[in-house]
């Protein structure tokens, strides 16, 4: 992949054409930006560090975007760009690095596996790979679900196993069922919408809510699907089945957007959005500052995501999809205040299932036209199952146009 590259990128050794990962470009691009943030991870738990921070952190993020401008993951294959490409994770390590960076006090641990005694090196790699902070000190405001997993550590193990199967099959036929609507369109590269020009608006609206529907169950199942995964290697490593507490508490049962942004969806993200616009806005805007940054930040990071796969990809609709949630999140508040009741109950989940649907229309839209369900369902290999899936949804799709 070719790309100009302006004097500052060609002073720091950033080549005119991505070099294809191998070991030569592992370890000349990838590996000292990643050594240097995991020394940045010893030097936040070390008390008088922070000058040593400050300085070093200019350093992370020219080698960190050096890398991403450098290494083509992918190998130019579009199915593995998504998973592959090195720009939110580079800028997660900038984003945290940063924060480490400035931080006035060492981070402290609370949270360690049973029995073991206190070590600066598994505190730092800890603290390196947990996002959400669990068992940190500088995690505020954190909830985590809770656990109803067995405490028993093969029982834990087989519960995940389980758990990551039957999320494996979810994704698979979401994913399909996704493709079967009009799949000329909505499986190509880029250029597919969920949105038919050609049926009555309300019609148009409510087939392209329901594939929203089936597409965000299709996010959720792939993303607990990786995570339970994780979860079993790191378990299976020695690691305590406590460091890895559950990531979502069925966000579908959700009665308010606070709730389902705050405590039902999972929060792996939550502290990187809060640094990289939530806390600089909230020194300016106060709360709402913090909630519309922290959605800003989300809307670049989606954005991010998907202008691997496609460089055309239209970030206004990233920034609608999530911006939306702000002034939802806002107008519960209100209610609040005026009625002095909590958005909740039956009447509190069908206004958060719409809000949700409505806006989250524009985010799958953007995943389809970036081409982010062109890659085979895993389900493919089934032929049954796929047959019957794209048969039902292809027979409701003629259906809905025939309406």
């Amino acid at each position: 992949m070719s790309h100009a590259v302006s004097p500052m990128w060609a002073a720091i050794g950033v080549p005119p054409t991505k070099a294809p990962i191998n070991v030569t470009t592992i370890l000349s691009y990838i590996l000292p930006p990643v050594l240097l943030y995991l020394i940045m991870a010893v030097l936040v738990i070390t008390p008088q560090t922070r000058a040593l921070r400050v300085a070093l952190w200019p350093v992370i993020a020219l080698l960190a975007l050096r890398a991403a401008f450098s290494v083509d993951m992918a190998l130019s294959s579009f199915e593995r760009k998504f998973d592959n490409d090195l720009a939110n994770p580079i800028l997660m390590i900038v984003t945290r690095s940063l924060f480490w960076a400035f931080a006035k006090e060492p981070f402290v641990r609370h949270l360690r596996p049973v029995n073991s005694t206190p070590s600066t090196l598994l505190d730092a790699l800890d603290l390196a790979f947990t996002f959400r902070g669990y068992g940190w000190d500088w995690s505020h405001g954190l909830y985590i679900p809770r656990e109803t997993r067995p405490s028993n550590r093969t029982r834990f193990v087989i519960h995940a196993a389980l758990s990551a199967a039957v999320h494996v099959f979810i994704c698979g036929i979401t994913h399909r069922a996704i493709r079967s609507f009009s799949p000329a369109g909505l499986s190509s590269i880029s250029g597919g919408s969920i949105f038919d020009d050609t049926l009555p608006f309300h019609v148009r609206l409510l087939r392209s809510s329901i594939i929203s529907i089936i597409g965000c169950f299709s996010v959720y199942a792939g993303l607990q699907m990786v995570y339970n995964s994780c979860t079993i290697i790191g378990v299976l490593l020695g690691q305590d089945p406590a460091q890895w507490p559950p990531g979502f508490e069925s966000p579908w049962r959700s009665t308010s957007l606070a709730q389902f942004w705050g405590r039902r969806w999972h929060q792996w993200l939550r502290h990187i959005f809060l640094v990289q616009a939530g806390y600089p806005l909230s020194f300016i805007f106060g709360r709402v500052g913090l909630v519309i940054g922290a959605f800003l930040s989300s809307a670049v990071y989606h954005h991010v995501g998907l202008n691997s796969l496609d460089g055309t990809s239209e970030f206004w609709r990233m920034l609608v999809g999530f911006g939306m949630m702000a002034p939802g999140m806002f107008a519960e508040k209100i209610f609040t205040r005026l009625t002095g009741r909590k958005v909740c109950g039956l009447t509190g989940w069908v206004w958060t299932m719409t809000w949700l649907v409505l806006w989250g229309n524009f985010l799958i839209d953007g995943f389809v036209r970036a081409g982010l369900f062109r890659s085979g369902a895993l389900i493919d290999g089934v032929p049954p199952v796929r047959k019957l899936v794209e048969r039902l949804v292809m027979d409701f799709d003629t259906w809905l146009h025939a309406v």
